[in-house]
């Protein structure tokens, strides 16, 4: 079995692409299989090579991370996840790629490590991008945000209580071993749960079914 995480990096500026390149590279498990100059490029060659993450600068010229991300993500038999990059951890475009499709967000001026982990973190898809930065920018997401599209309810689809239950607490940023402290049961049982979430709800990972919480309003901004 290849357990090796295979990286198209996109981005518009060679010396990002090729520094991001160069230190993911250098990390164990990792592997950058393409680098494209912009969205329609990173199309093309995610198509073609087929990777596991995409590390995507949102503002490109031409077809852009946001319009490239939605087209990846759009397929449901998808399996590509999207990092979008950014250059402030507040970007209004963001939420936008959140939205489109993107599993999670890192900061231009990450460390080597942190940039290392957030790849695997998306890869995995079991876990939210930097919990402190993802709770503020789920939260503002949900406040600029439009009202729920759908009844709560009809969005939700059959979700049974319990599942409601841990996907609000996703949506809070909290982890598997915290929401099994939350709510009294073992790790495994919540894994269980959480996947229950996704599958019912069609959503690829943790980062979506948090925005889908949001954006069904079964979480609020400052709600707890």
């Amino acid at each position: 079995m290849n357990d090796v995480i295979r990286v198209l990096v996109a981005d518009d500026q060679v010396m990002v692409r090729q520094g991001f390149t160069v230190l993911l590279d250098a990390e164990p498990g990792i592997e950058v299989v393409g680098q494209a100059v912009d969205g329609a490029d990173a199309v093309a060659q995610a198509e073609a090579l087929g990777p596991d993450v995409v590390l995507m600068d949102i503002r490109m010229p031409g077809t852009g991370g946001i319009e490239a991300t939605r087209i990846l993500t759009a397929p449901a038999d998808a399996t590509v996840k999207v990092l979008v990059l950014t250059t402030f951890d507040l970007d209004e475009y963001v939420y936008e790629a959140l939205r489109a499709g993107a599993s999670g967000f890192l900061l231009k001026d990450a460390s080597a490590e942190e940039l290392a982990e957030a790849v695997r973190v998306v890869a995995r898809g079991d876990g939210l991008l930097a919990p402190h930065l993802t709770k503020r920018l789920i939260a503002e997401f949900a406040r600029i945000g439009t009202a729920p599209r759908a009844p709560l309810k009809e969005r939700l689809g059959d979700l049974s209580e319990r599942e409601t239950e841990v996907l609000a607490l996703i949506a809070q940023g909290l982890s598997n071993a915290e929401i099994a402290a939350r709510l009294v049961v073992a790790e495994q049982t919540v894994k269980t749960y959480v996947s229950r979430v996704l599958t019912k709800l069609s959503l690829r990972d943790r980062t979506q079914a948090a925005v889908h919480a949001y954006e069904t309003g079964l979480v609020r901004p400052g709600l707890r």
